[in-house]
Protein backbone atom coordinates (compact mmCIF):
# COMPACT_ATOMS: atom_id res chain seq x y z
CA UNK A 1 0.00 0.00 0.00
CA UNK A 2 1.15 3.51 -0.77
CA UNK A 3 0.39 6.75 1.05
CA UNK A 4 2.40 9.48 -0.69
CA UNK A 5 1.46 13.11 -1.30
CA UNK A 6 3.48 15.66 -3.28
CA UNK A 7 2.33 19.29 -3.25
CA UNK A 8 3.59 22.67 -4.41
CA UNK A 9 2.02 25.78 -2.96
CA UNK A 10 2.47 29.04 -1.08
CA UNK A 11 2.35 29.43 2.68
CA UNK A 12 -0.85 31.11 3.86
CA UNK A 13 0.75 32.32 7.13
CA UNK A 14 4.02 32.11 9.02
CA UNK A 15 4.65 28.62 10.44
CA UNK A 16 3.92 28.01 14.12
CA UNK A 17 6.40 25.89 16.06
CA UNK A 18 5.75 24.27 19.43
CA UNK A 19 7.35 21.54 21.48
CA UNK A 20 5.66 18.41 22.81
CA UNK A 21 5.87 17.60 26.54
CA UNK A 22 8.83 15.35 25.73
CA UNK A 23 10.66 18.20 23.96
CA UNK A 24 10.07 17.19 20.32
CA UNK A 25 9.67 20.14 17.91
CA UNK A 26 6.49 20.25 15.80
CA UNK A 27 5.67 22.95 13.26
CA UNK A 28 2.30 23.50 11.61
CA UNK A 29 1.59 25.59 8.53
CA UNK A 30 -0.80 25.57 5.61
CA UNK A 31 -0.22 26.04 1.91
CA UNK A 32 -2.52 27.23 -0.84
CA UNK A 33 -2.50 24.92 -3.87
CA UNK A 34 -4.23 25.79 -7.15
CA UNK A 35 -6.48 23.23 -8.76
CA UNK A 36 -5.74 22.21 -12.36
CA UNK A 37 -9.07 23.35 -13.75
CA UNK A 38 -11.01 26.62 -13.79
CA UNK A 39 -14.51 27.17 -12.45
CA UNK A 40 -17.45 28.63 -14.41
CA UNK A 41 -16.13 32.16 -13.88
CA UNK A 42 -12.79 31.17 -15.42
CA UNK A 43 -10.94 31.32 -12.10
CA UNK A 44 -8.86 28.59 -10.50
CA UNK A 45 -10.12 27.24 -7.21
CA UNK A 46 -7.63 26.91 -4.39
CA UNK A 47 -7.25 24.23 -1.73
CA UNK A 48 -5.77 25.13 1.65
CA UNK A 49 -3.83 22.14 2.96
CA UNK A 50 -2.51 21.72 6.50
CA UNK A 51 1.10 20.54 6.86
CA UNK A 52 2.83 19.16 9.97
CA UNK A 53 6.62 18.81 10.27
CA UNK A 54 8.48 17.13 13.12
CA UNK A 55 11.92 17.35 14.79
CA UNK A 56 14.76 18.96 12.76
CA UNK A 57 12.52 19.55 9.76
CA UNK A 58 10.07 21.40 12.05
CA UNK A 59 12.82 23.71 13.31
CA UNK A 60 14.12 24.41 9.81
CA UNK A 61 10.64 25.25 8.49
CA UNK A 62 9.92 27.52 11.45
CA UNK A 63 13.23 29.35 11.05
CA UNK A 64 13.26 29.86 7.28
CA UNK A 65 9.71 29.82 5.92
CA UNK A 66 7.46 32.87 5.86
CA UNK A 67 4.01 33.69 4.58
CA UNK A 68 3.87 33.70 0.77
CA UNK A 69 6.96 31.52 0.19
CA UNK A 70 6.67 28.83 -2.49
CA UNK A 71 7.44 25.33 -1.16
CA UNK A 72 7.29 21.74 -2.30
CA UNK A 73 6.09 19.24 0.29
CA UNK A 74 6.55 15.48 0.09
CA UNK A 75 4.84 13.44 2.76
CA UNK A 76 1.92 11.25 3.72
CA UNK A 77 -1.76 11.90 4.33
CA UNK A 78 -2.97 11.41 7.87
CA UNK A 79 -6.65 11.50 8.88
CA UNK A 80 -7.42 11.93 12.57
CA UNK A 81 -10.89 11.49 14.05
CA UNK A 82 -11.96 13.01 17.34
CA UNK A 83 -15.15 13.93 19.16
CA UNK A 84 -15.84 17.65 19.60
CA UNK A 85 -17.60 19.35 22.53
CA UNK A 86 -21.03 18.73 20.99
CA UNK A 87 -20.31 15.01 20.76
CA UNK A 88 -19.92 14.97 16.96
CA UNK A 89 -17.13 13.10 15.23
CA UNK A 90 -14.75 15.45 13.41
CA UNK A 91 -12.32 14.28 10.74
CA UNK A 92 -9.14 16.27 10.25
CA UNK A 93 -6.87 15.73 7.24
CA UNK A 94 -3.25 16.90 7.27
CA UNK A 95 -0.01 16.09 5.49
CA UNK A 96 2.86 14.80 7.62
CA UNK A 97 5.89 16.28 5.86
CA UNK A 98 8.87 14.06 5.25
CA UNK A 99 10.65 16.50 2.94
CA UNK A 100 10.14 20.22 2.39
CA UNK A 101 11.83 21.93 -0.53
CA UNK A 102 12.22 25.71 -0.52
CA UNK A 103 11.48 26.67 -4.12
CA UNK A 104 12.41 30.33 -3.81
CA UNK A 105 14.45 32.48 -1.48
CA UNK A 106 13.88 35.97 -0.15
CA UNK A 107 16.22 37.26 -2.85
CA UNK A 108 14.08 35.63 -5.55
CA UNK A 109 10.85 37.11 -4.16
CA UNK A 110 12.46 40.55 -4.02
CA UNK A 111 13.78 40.24 -7.59
CA UNK A 112 17.47 40.41 -6.63
CA UNK A 113 18.61 36.99 -7.77
CA UNK A 114 17.70 33.63 -9.23
CA UNK A 115 18.08 31.11 -6.43
CA UNK A 116 15.60 28.51 -7.66
CA UNK A 117 15.46 25.21 -5.80
CA UNK A 118 18.31 26.15 -3.51
CA UNK A 119 17.34 24.20 -0.40
CA UNK A 120 15.78 20.85 0.29
CA UNK A 121 15.35 19.59 3.81
CA UNK A 122 13.94 16.33 4.98
CA UNK A 123 14.66 12.82 6.06
CA UNK A 124 12.87 10.25 8.14
CA UNK A 125 10.23 12.26 9.98
CA UNK A 126 12.36 15.39 9.58
CA UNK A 127 15.50 14.11 11.29
CA UNK A 128 18.57 15.74 9.80
CA UNK A 129 18.97 17.09 6.30
CA UNK A 130 19.06 15.24 3.01
CA UNK A 131 19.55 16.49 -0.50
CA UNK A 132 20.69 19.85 0.78
CA UNK A 133 22.24 22.14 -1.80
CA UNK A 134 22.83 25.03 0.59
CA UNK A 135 26.19 26.05 -0.84
CA UNK A 136 25.54 25.31 -4.51
CA UNK A 137 23.42 28.28 -5.54
CA UNK A 138 23.02 28.86 -9.29
CA UNK A 139 25.26 26.00 -10.40
CA UNK A 140 22.47 24.01 -12.01
CA UNK A 141 19.22 24.41 -13.94
CA UNK A 142 20.60 26.94 -16.41
CA UNK A 143 22.60 28.90 -13.85
CA UNK A 144 26.32 29.43 -13.93
CA UNK A 145 29.16 30.15 -11.58
CA UNK A 146 30.30 33.77 -11.70
CA UNK A 147 33.90 32.76 -10.98
CA UNK A 148 34.07 30.14 -13.73
CA UNK A 149 36.44 30.85 -16.60
CA UNK A 150 33.96 29.57 -19.21
CA UNK A 151 31.49 32.43 -18.59
CA UNK A 152 33.46 34.59 -21.06
CA UNK A 153 32.04 37.97 -20.13
CA UNK A 154 28.38 36.92 -19.94
CA UNK A 155 26.35 38.79 -17.37
CA UNK A 156 24.12 37.06 -14.84
CA UNK A 157 20.39 37.54 -15.49
CA UNK A 158 17.34 37.01 -13.31
CA UNK A 159 15.83 34.58 -15.84
CA UNK A 160 17.32 31.08 -15.58
CA UNK A 161 15.55 30.05 -18.80
CA UNK A 162 16.78 32.92 -20.96
CA UNK A 163 18.81 30.63 -23.24
CA UNK A 164 16.00 28.04 -23.47
CA UNK A 165 16.54 25.83 -26.50
CA UNK A 166 20.18 26.83 -26.96
CA UNK A 167 23.12 24.61 -25.95
CA UNK A 168 24.60 25.32 -22.53
CA UNK A 169 28.37 25.27 -22.13
CA UNK A 170 29.10 23.20 -19.00
CA UNK A 171 32.31 21.81 -17.60
CA UNK A 172 32.67 18.95 -15.13
CA UNK A 173 33.16 21.55 -12.38
CA UNK A 174 29.59 22.81 -12.98
CA UNK A 175 27.96 19.45 -12.26
CA UNK A 176 26.86 18.59 -8.70
CA UNK A 177 27.85 14.91 -9.11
Amino acid sequence: MVNRVVLIGRLTADPEMRYTQSGVAVTRFSIAVNRNYTNQQGERDVDFINIVAWRGLAETCANYLKKGRLVGVDGRLQISVYENQEGRKVRNAEIIAENVQFLETNRTREGNGSDFGDSSYGGNSGEGFSGSNNNNHNNFGGGWNQNSSNNQGRRKTDNPFEDDGKPIDLSDDDLPF
